[in-house]
């Protein structure tokens, strides 16, 4: 199926774009890496990074968000694994593995280098960048490689119940040093530095949430984490957190109990205040999304076999706070995407335009839709 450059959304009528157009496929990132660069002089556009498959594997390529034109980054072979989804909005550098090598390639000019060579006994690459990008953080895991062989079906929760060793670490971008900091028998996933404090990290307890307390913060450097949200009930579920712009506060997903009572939650470290949005079932997502100055907030929606079940819940929706309640309207369809890929939303910096990434048209490509 041919894609087209850009459409009206049948149902909405609003505009939508087809940003990666360099031929192949193309994802945009996950909904809580932040995936732009700001133009650096007046006048000058902004540049959305993003993954495209090339035959030596996925690769980053930019698009300047006023002309559209792409440009590839870097070009390397590898397998999926070793490339991160972090990019340094000031150094203007996107991060990933080479061997056994984390190194950093300006997205400007394309020159590389190279940050550290990494211990035998860490895998992986990096998931997040502090806020003042000087530092990248990550977590390895001992004896998970086996377990991924297997399924998804199998291995999510056969490596919840496993309890295998895991451990936070961070690298300092400008000498290379190395700091294993945190070690825990629960699998930890899900790392974002706070927007706002460089000293302050997120992670999850990865598994079925139903069975577990989800998500945590600590300062880097130390050993004793702090719990976001305690659960009430069975079956209650509270995830896919997401950090404020601007302020130490966490945003989720609650449901209370799965599948019945949807809310967007808001908690805020300072005080321990916990506010609730209450959600439609049809207007639940799978992840949601601020923009980065914390005025309005989006989803992706979800498909028949999501966890809401909704019915015809597949768009792009666009959330904006109102005293008590989140006021929705749906921004796109989405009636023709297979949720086995998630959309993952993203404002643009100017607040204009919705990012996300769909097979609506066949193999996964990234567009956006005007608000």
């Amino acid at each position: 199926m041919s894609v087209p450059e850009e459409f009206t959304d049948p149902e909405t009528g609003r505009r939508v774009v087809h940003l990666s157009r360099q031929g192949g496929e193309s994802a945009s990132w996950y909904f809580h890496n932040y995936p732009f660069l700001h133009g650096r002089d007046a006048g000058e556009d902004d540049k959305l990074v993003y993954r495209g498959k090339t035959d030596k594997g996925w690769q980053l390529y930019t698009v300047n968000l006023g002309t559209l034109e792409s440009q590839q980054v870097t070009d390397f072979a590898h397998d999926d694994k070793r490339l991160t989804e972090v990019v340094g909005r000031t150094r203007r550098e996107a991060y990933y593995r080479d061997g056994s090598s984390i190194c950093g390639v300006n997205i400007d000019n394309g020159e590389t280098r190279t940050i550290v060579d990494l211990p035998d006994h860490i895998s992986g690459t990096p998931a997040t960048i502090n806020a003042d990008e000087t530092k990248l953080c990550g977590v390895w895991a001992e004896g998970k490689e086996p377990f991924l062989e297997k399924p998804r079906s199998y291995w999510f929760t056969a490596i919840f119940e496993a309890h295998l060793p895991h451990h936070l670490y961070t690298i300092d971008i400008d000498t290379g040093a190395i700091d294993e900091f945190y070690s825990d028998n629960n699998w930890l996933n899900h790392l974002q530095c706070s927007p706002t404090d460089p000293n302050l990290l997120s992670f999850c307890h990865e598994g079925p949430w139903h069975r577990l307390q989800r998500m945590w913060t600590i300062q880097m450097g130390d050993d004793q984490p702090r719990k976001i949200h305690e659960r009430t009930m069975e079956n209650e579920i509270a995830g896919h957190e997401f950090w404020d712009p601007t302020s130490t506060k966490l945003w989720f997903d609650l449901q209370m109990p799965k599948g019945e009572n949807f809310h967007l939650a808001r908690y805020d470290l300072e005080t321990d205040e916990e506010i609730r949005f209450p959600i439609e079932r049809r207007q639940w997502s799978v992840h949601y999304n601020i923009s980065r100055d914390s005025s309005i907030l989006v989803g992706d929606g979800g498909g028949p076999n999501s966890v809401a079940k909704g019915d015809n819940g597949q768009y792009i929706y666009l959330f904006r706070p109102n005293g008590e309640r989140l006021d929705c309207e749906p921004l796109c369809t989405l009636a023709d995407h297979d949720y086995s890929l998630e959309p993952n939303a993203h404002f643009t910096p100017d607040k204009e335009r919705v990012v996300f990434r769909s097979n609506m048209h066949g193999e996964s490509q990234v567009y956006a839709v005007e608000i």
